[in-house]
């Protein structure tokens, strides 16, 4: 089904609303509902692909439970990320970080590649839509100067035309000094089209969440337990009164270069904040419900997430919505805490923003058809 509007920031609201091993904390006790992680044995399958490191893959806990009742959980309960069950992913290679900058400036200089947000929007694929709106352009934070109520998230952004890839705040913007950012303002077929150039593919969710948490359970985020160990930021995400003040004391405001703060256990950067990712999933918030029940008890093996026919968002009825994670610099425990281990996001596969990013697996040579 298409969408009614192109790109427009209602329909990106959801998805902004969605170093080294041991630099967090000691692993604290399993709460409740999670089980340990079984990684799978044996060694990588040969040398890494350059910029890949080796998820063995193995049984774990996927979900979460509700965060509200603790500090910095955030008002979202995230009932979509229940139940808690076990489920089994087979080993991939992952890119170490988010796609940049200048890694998809390679892949546009290769092939030609022109995003969705470089395009006019064709009239017939958004009957009634307002002609001045049908201009390329993608959606783009706008803070506003003083507070407003949280439940109104146009107020915070906007479809601004000649923003895209190479303008991440419109088109007096440029990515000089960003070419090691995260690649933003990608719809999923962009990022699609990146990842079949690059020899990849986009992971599932249930890949994506095994390889965040590094071999751990039940953690809140990549580093433990605590937002602050130590007193210290270890993501890039929003601090101050949201949306109108980001203090900035975690060190930037706005994307940050991958690889900034310490890696996960796997040797992952940036799988909580920075930008959110696309995963290959269409999204149900009851998803996990339907898969946990149709294993009865056992694990879920490899899960793909529901057929686009049964995607279903209850905000927005009708408009099929891909599956994203990670959580962005946008972020906060005043509004969106999914940057926590175990939350979902999601959005219209049309929409990129500049929070919105992804990065690429591969399967082992065995498994490659």
């Amino acid at each position: 089904m298409k969408a009614t509007f192109p790109r427009l920031p209602y329909l990106a609201l959801l998805a902004a609303a969605g170093g080294l091993a041991g630099a967090g904390e000691a692993p604290a006790p399993l709460r409740p509902g999670y089980a340990p992680t079984v990684e799978n044995r044996g060694p990588a399958p040969g040398p890494a692909p350059a910029g890949m490191v080796w998820i063995p893959g193995g049984e774990f806990s996927l979900g979460t439970d509700d965060p509200t009742r603790e500090i910095c959980g955030g008002p979202d309960p995230m009932p979509d990320a229940r139940p808690i069950h076990r489920v089994y992913v087979d080993g991939f290679w992952m890119d170490a970080t988010e796609v940049t900058n200048e890694e998809f400036a390679r892949f546009v200089a290769a092939t030609g590649y022109v995003t969705l947000a470089e395009k006019q929007p064709r009239p017939e694929d958004y009957p009634g839509a307002p002609p001045e709106l049908l201009v390329a352009g993608s959606v783009v934070f706008t803070p506003p100067d003083r507070p407003v109520p949280l439940d109104h998230a146009l107020a915070w952004w906007s479809y601004v035309p000649g923003a895209d890839w190479r303008h991440p705040e419109g088109p007096g913007s440029s990515l000089e000094g960003r070419e090691r950012h995260p690649v933003v303002h990608v719809a999923y077929e962009d990022a699609e089209a990146y990842a079949r150039w690059a020899g990849k593919r986009l992971p599932t969710e249930a890949e994506w969440e095994f390889a965040a948490r590094g071999g751990r359970a039940g953690e809140r985020y990549p580093w433990g337990s605590e937002l602050q160990p130590g007193g210290r930021w270890l993501a890039n995400i929003w601090e101050g009164r949201f949306p109108h003040e980001n203090t900035g004391v975690d060190g930037f405001t706005r994307t940050a270069p991958v690889g900034h703060y310490p890696a996960n256990p796997y040797g992952l950067y940036d799988v909580a904040g920075n930008v959110w990712e696309w995963c290959g999933d269409w999204y149900r918030p009851d998803a996990y419900a339907i898969q946990a029940a149709a294993a009865d008890g056992g694990v879920v093996r490899n899960p793909r997430g529901p057929a686009r026919e049964t995607s279903y968002d209850p905000q927005e009825p009708g408009l099929p919505k891909r599956v994203q994670r990670s959580g962005s610099f946008l972020c906060t425990d005043q509004y969106c805490t999914r940057y926590m281990l175990g939350s979902r996001g999601k959005g219209a596969p049309d929409t990129g923003s500049n929070h919105l990013g992804f990065r690429c697996v591969r399967d082992p040579a065995a498994r490659r058809p």
